[in-house]
């Protein structure tokens, strides 16, 4: 079990040292620093799990420290060295999140306790953010519902991969649920108590998506005001969810396969690096092959993402569990919506559902079951509530993929006999059946091909 680390910061050196030769007998790793300012310089490149600071000090006060501490890293625990004088400020540093303060003179035993109170403390609040963590990633993975085939076939290639180190790289269409499909593996995986983190690589610009995943030195760039420790460092020893891959900034894929390749992080203007053990997965609606060829996305990286590969189906794939999402929604919705007098759908509204082609997928039908709950005037939705909640739409088009890559037509019946036979479980006579052949048909086609 590793040494908890303590920085004492106070430009009275003799006194710092004093309180480090009372808590290293104890256990703890103690470092003395004289200066606020060196203080969070040190912060930044390696983080304390307790801080002890004087309050008057030149230039960066404790309030200063108080402030930088809390700004990379709220947990951190910062307890207050203060004169007798100074006790209202001690008190506005209480309010600022401090732990604790002490006047001095004070007993060294009062200190040391107090850091061990605070050890424990943050050890428990650390335990019960991972326990939350747990709960809300087993919770999301019970959410990849329905009974269907690519549905069975998709919870099986979770289970396969969810215990391996490799990066995975998760496909599919916008909607499909690919976030569900990374806290499902990341819940069934050793790295289960450990931070699920997930960044949306579209959702910010280049300089602070950099920041954002890889963290920053205090002064790296204007704005700067504080040291930031980044999402790798958020989320060692478990997963980082890197959504919409496909929009990363290219100068910052080379950085990304940096990590990736190295286990080491550097934060923006630090030129000290840190060693992170993260699972990366990664998602994308994009054709990251197409993208390579365009030369929009590093192949090195993509190679690195692509080991373990997981293509989430669409809606329109997986029809047959439309009426478990429908239910599904329709409970999670009147939950916050306690006036609402809807409690199903009619079988016929249930049909045309199943009909569409759902270029939004699961999160179209979401937010369409949300919008009949607060729309509803009865209690069953009917077509024509569906209808007019669903606004212009298109029924589905089995022919629409077929022509995007045409393909000959023995080719054609070859492929279809088999999904076929999957779908049915491989009973050559159901499969006749809704093929409209005779099954001594099938029982040929499978002799001639052994």
């Amino acid at each position: 079990m590793r040494r908890l680390r303590v920085l004492v910061v106070d430009d009275v050196v003799d006194l710092a040292q004093t309180v480090a030769n009372e808590l290293e007998p104890a256990g703890f790793d103690v470092e003395v620093v004289d200066s606020g300012s060196v203080a969070l310089d040190r912060f930044a490149r390696e983080p304390a799990d307790v801080v002890i600071t004087d309050l008057r000090m030149k230039t960066v006060d404790g309030l200063d420290v108080l402030a930088g501490i809390k700004n990379t890293d709220p947990n951190v625990p910062v307890i207050i060295m203060t004169a007798f004088g100074a006790i209202e400020s001690a008190v506005e540093a209480m309010r600022r999140g401090a732990f604790h303060y002490l006047t001095k003179p004070f007993a060294l035993e009062t200190l040391r306790a107090l850091v061990e109170r605070a050890c424990r403390e943050r050890a428990l609040s650390t335990e019960n953010a991972l326990l939350r963590r747990t709960l809300h990633a087993n919770a999301a993975a019970r959410q990849l519902l329905g009974t269907s085939p690519p549905m069975r076939q998709l919870r099986a290639l979770i289970e396969r991969i969810a215990d391996a180190s490799s990066s995975v790289l998760i496909t599919g269409e916008t909607g499909t649920g690919k976030e569900l499909v990374a806290l499902a593996i990341h819940a069934d995986s050793p790295r289960r108590d450990k931070p699920f983190i997930a960044v949306n690589c579209a959702a910010l610009p280049e300089q602070l998506l950099e920041s954002e995943l890889f963290g920053h030195a205090r002064g790296a760039f204007t704005g700067a005001l504080q040291s930031r420790r980044g999402l790798f460092l958020e989320a060692d020893g478990g997963t980082l969810f890197l959504d919409e891959i496909g929009d990363l900034p290219l100068a910052l894929q080379g950085k990304l396969l940096r990590v990736l390749q190295s286990g080491e992080v550097r934060p923006v203007g630090s030129e000290q690096s840190r060693h992170v053990d993260v699972r990366c997965v990664a998602a994308t609606h994009k054709d990251l092959g197409e993208l390579v060829e365009k030369s929009l996305f590093r192949q090195d990286l993509f190679f690195r993402l692509d080991v373990l590969r997981v293509q989430v189906p669409a809606l329109r794939q997986r029809t047959e569990d439309i009426p478990v999402l429908v239910d599904h929604f329709l409970r999670k919705s009147l939950g916050s919506a306690s006036r609402s007098v809807l409690t199903g759908f009619e079988p016929e509204a249930l049909e045309f559902l199943a009909s569409c082609d759902w270029p939004g997928n699961v999160r179209q039908l979401e937010n369409l079951v949300e919008r009949l709950v607060v729309t509803a005037s009865g209690p069953l939705a009917k077509l024509g509530d569906v209808q007019r909640a669903l606004g212009p739409t298109r029924a589905i088009d089995p022919l629409g993929p077929l022509l995007q890559k045409p393909m000959p037509l023995d080719e054609l019946e070859r492929r279809y006999i088999a999904g076929v036979l999957q779908v049915v479980g491989g009973s050559k006579l159901k499969a006749a059946e809704i093929l409209g052949v005779d099954p001594s048909t099938l029982y040929r086609r499978e002799k001639s091909k052994s």
